[in-house]
């Protein structure tokens, strides 16, 4: 069982999606983002496997949540800064969670 403290180090935030690029180069189809975290989080990229269900028009400007404190992670020649959030839907593609109304970017989930 996890507990609230394992919980409360997870720092999960809403970002604004600010592009989205095909990421050709991944083994699996995905997007390359540059999500807005504001703050003196800034500007963070991720890789994301959403390609079933989003085009890159449909996501740029939309809020997301994405942990930002773990460790970079390379995917290819991609640094992936941040983990993007995501349900599967029912055929097990990814659906991104994200705030449920406008909120301010760089809020902290809790």
């Amino acid at each position: 069982m996890a507990t609230i403290d394992d919980f409360q180090k997870l720092d999960i935030r809403v970002g604004r999606i600010l592009s989205c690029d095909l990421f050709p180069e991944a083994r699996k189809p995905a997007y390359k983002l540059i999500i807005d975290f504001a703050g003196e989080i800034g500007t963070k990229q991720s890789s994301a496997q959403i390609t079933e269900n989003y085009r890159p028009e449909d996501v740029v400007g939309r809020l997301v949540l994405c942990v930002v404190n773990f460790p970079p992670r390379q995917i290819g020649p991609y640094v992936s800064e941040v983990l993007t959030l995501g349900v599967p839907d029912e055929q097990g593609n990814v659906v991104l969670v994200h705030p449920g109304r406008d909120v301010p970017v760089g809020g902290r989930l809790y």
